[in-house]
């Protein structure tokens, strides 16, 4: 799709102003009141964090081992919480994922008859708990907890105090792996063996923030996750057979890595093309491994992180390839997939997709943090954890691209940017979508453009019924609107703001500083408008309300063509209208009889006035048409209304 963004100002002097059409209000979507409440201490008016704004810390140690006869996970975990807030917390509260895959859960309660993408399955399993203690204060106790559902409550004896107290969370757990675990986990059966994607598999602190103090809305399956940042050191005990990749840095790769993989390892840092650490006729052999028995334990390490998973598998092959970051950095890529997908029209070229999206997006946005990242191929048909990211294995050609750009770009939203998924799907998956468009336009000289385009939200925004808009909890969006209302639709905001509204110049540098300014912090939605609106240096209320807060719908029309005097060459006066509740600014081609054709920008400001708004234009021959909207940019309903063509005699 073309899009005109050089905006020229031509028109002269407005002197018309018609009354408001009845179906448009100005005062609603330009309201005073919008983001207009005062910054403090924590979040400054201008969206950047406040000179005291504060967030806790959870720091993990993790030892677990699977059972693969009972399809089992049995697991220590020790968490390290420091309270760096103003207030002193009496208990704190904790996630357990896994409780949402049981007939009795809320998650399955409420998921549709039909099933859904994020339901629960009929799957009896939860989490077992086998011991829980804290160490507070050089005092280890076993203290009262009560878990409700997916959330856990740890009654403290001697509250925890502000401002950098710290506790000592020591749980011992086990739970079945869910064969379907709301396609983000899951087993995968292959011709050589099971493919484990392992995610969300230890108990994990719940955020407290200045916001609303301790954030524990439940697991139900749609909504995503809102985490503290941590170092987080693993250890993963599994039989000798599997290859395990996980979230991090492997520590010893010496005990579970042939010579060979860690040479050919050594080899992909410094290659721009993919490196085979085990190839097709390799899968299963016992030469990959260096033992033929037994167990092995991989041990992983990741620093400043909200999360981590892994997946393990004898029937993987492996291949990776160096990523080349900002100021000579480096980083690596690699992908793990079977044998049934490894052609080069499919999982042949994930480690390509895989290296230029996280360069691309380093390059653009800001740098990946992380050593590593893994692409896994299993059941799972798309899910984003830290440096590794889970795609269907049966994904080829642009779906894979697509969904591979798509989950490591996670990686920079929420995983760097570390917003509420919980409530506000829309600022990881529409800000994602968003840097989905530009990967895809820039990749391979564009071999995949053209699939994110604003036309899905047009066809949306005519078509929807529902009253929603992206600002509603993605647990509560109708399944069949989840994908426009958290992905799409805000996507194609931004994608609007950055081409037709501020210009690329202007937005990038506001977008890079709402990434620099919220990079391992927990930013609000108000923090992004608000960061937007300073350093575009343009109020932009009127759009944020619109776009995320409202479901209003645009349409601009072409009411009247006057010459003055009737004379072309005095110039005519054009009336324009707003019908609708959204507005926009409006971009005009005026073509004259003699071929002349000049376009005009009308700001968004004069809607704050009234619907209806006329101005003059110079003409100097008669006007054959007039079309609002001529490159089709903005998601008007009705495009019959937009052009005016003059009367054939």
């Amino acid at each position: 799709m073309k899009l005109y963004t050089t905006l020229v100002l031509v028109f002269c002097t407005t002197t018309i102003f018609c009354q408001d059409k009845p179906d448009y209000d100005p005062h609603q979507t330009f309201d005073p009141q919008f983001l207009n409440t005062p910054g403090n201490e924590y979040r400054s008016g201008n969206g950047a964090p406040g000179p005291m704004y504060w967030q806790n810390r959870a720091d993990y140690t993790i030892s677990c081992s699977l059972d693969t006869a009972k399809d089992e996970i049995t697991g220590t975990v020790n968490i390290t919480y420091t309270n760096n807030s103003p207030d002193k917390l009496n208990y704190l509260w904790l996630q357990l994922d896994q409780n949402t895959f049981t007939t009795k859960s809320r998650g399955h309660m409420s998921t549709p008859i039909g099933g859904s993408r994020f339901g629960n399955v009929a799957f009896e399993g939860g989490d077992s708990l086998h011991s829980v203690s804290v160490t507070e204060h050089g005092s280890t106790i076993t203290p009262q907890y009560v878990i409700t559902d997916t959330r856990m409550q740890i009654r403290l004896n001697e509250p925890l105090k502000p401002k950098g107290d710290k506790i000592t969370i020591k749980i011992a757990y086990s739970f079945k792996i869910p064969p379907d675990g709301s396609d983000r986990t899951g087993i995968t059966s292959t011709k050589n063996g099971k493919i484990y994607e392992i995610a969300q598999w230890y108990p994990r602190m719940e955020v407290y923030d200045d916001i609303q103090g301790w954030n524990t809305l439940p697991y139900l399956g749609a909504g995503e996750f809102y985490l503290e940042y941590g170092d987080f050191d693993y250890s993963v005990t599994v039989p000798a057979n599997l290859i395990v990749t996980g979230s991090g840095q492997l520590q010893n790769p010496g005990e579970v890595l042939t010579h060979k993989e860690m040479d050919s390892l050594d080899k992909a840092k410094n290659s721009d093309r993919r490196v085979f650490i085990i190839t097709a006729n390799e899968v299963g052999n016992t030469s990959t491994r260096p033992k033929n028995s037994g167990i092995l334990t991989w041990h992983y390490k990741m620093q400043q992180t909200r999360d981590v998973s892994w997946a393990c598998s004898k029937a993987f092959i492996w291949d990776a390839a160096g990523v080349n970051l900002p100021d000579n950095k480096k980083s690596l890529a690699m992908s793990f997939y079977p044998v049934e997908s490894a052609s080069d029209s499919a999982w042949g070229r994930a480690t390509e997709y895989l290296k230029f999206s996280m360069e691309f997006y380093s390059k653009t946005y800001y740098p990946f943090v992380y050593p590593c990242a893994s692409n896994i191929a299993g059941s799972v048909n798309g899910m984003e954890y830290p440096g590794i990211i889970f795609c269907n294995m049966h994904d080829k050609g642009d779906n894979l691209f697509f969904v591979t750009t798509h989950e490591i770009g996670h990686n920079w939203f929420p995983m760097t940017v570390g917003s509420d998924e919980r409530k506000y799907a829309w600022m990881d998956e529409g800000f994602n979508t968003f840097i989905n468009i530009y990967s895809g336009e820039n990749f391979n000289n564009g071999e995949y453009k053209g699939r994110q385009t604003i036309k899905r939200v047009i066809n949306f925004m005519n078509n929807y019924k529902g009253s929603k808009p992206s600002m509603t909890y993605p647990d509560v969006i109708d399944s069949k609107d989840l994908a426009m209302l958290a992905y799409y639709k805000p996507a194609g905001g931004l994608r609007i703001l950055r081409e037709v509204v501020v210009g690329p110049q202007r937005f990038d540098y506001a977008f890079r500083t709402y990434i620099d300014r919220w990079a391992f912090k927990h930013p609000q939605p108000e923090d992004f408008f608000r960061t937007m609106n300073d350093a575009t240096g343009e109020d932009l209320s009127w759009f944020w309300k619109e776009w995320f807060y409202e479901n209003w719908k645009l349409d601009q029309s072409v009411d009247n063509v006057q010459y003055v005097n009737a004379d072309p060459k005095q110039g005519v006066d054009i009336t324009i209208s707003n019908k609708q509740q959204m507005v926009m600014p409006v971009e005009i081609e005026i073509k004259e009889a003699s071929g002349k054709t000049e376009r005009v920008t009308i700001p968004v400001e004069t809607w704050e006035r009234s619907g209806t708004w006329t101005f003059h234009y110079n003409s100097t021959d008669m006007i054959q048409s007039v079309t609002i909207d001529p490159d089709h940019n903005l998601p008007d309903i009705d495009t019959s209304n937009n052009t005016w063509t003059a009367p054939t005699k």
